[in-house]
């Protein structure tokens, strides 16, 4: 082990940051929420502080969540459609409504995860700024 490895402490653990972003709440302190509206990622937590301006969930949630969906969705059609002898357009509507509820119930939650593992690995530009939301400086 380097001496680098010896003195390095994570003071952001991933297994909690991602549990807080799963509930959509803040990363650093867990209390306060992340968003506001459905998707919007608050610029600071209004509890603790923390700069949330910094992250770079673009494109990441809706392909994590549209991999899920129709992962979990596309069996239980194919499914449905030789268990039951359903009119196509009975089973399209049925599993559409599904896709869209479970699409807008997972996609802030993988958005605040993504938020929440960039926040604790110290990404795009969260490593600049302590816990506290302050810059820090090269003296401390």
């Amino acid at each position: 082990m380097s001496s680098i490895d010896a003195h390095y402490t994570d003071d952001r653990p991933l297994q909690p940051a991602v549990l807080r972003g799963l509930r959509c709440k803040c990363p650093a302190c867990g209390q306060a929420p992340m968003l506001e509206k459905f998707l919007k990622v608050r610029d600071t937590c209004p509890g603790c502080g923390e700069d949330l301006s910094h992250q770079r969930a673009d494109d990441g949630p809706a392909y994590l969540t549209m991999l899920v969906t129709l992962k979990v969705v596309t069996p239980l059609m194919v499914s449905a459609m030789f268990a039951w002898d359903m009119h196509p357009a009975l089973l399209f509507t049925i599993f559409s409504a599904l896709l869209v509820a479970l699409s807008l119930f997972l996609l802030p939650r993988f958005k605040g995860m993504i938020v929440a593992i960039q926040w604790s690995r110290r990404m795009h530009g969260f490593d600049e700024r302590n816990d506290a939301g302050h810059r820090q400086t090269s003296d401390s």
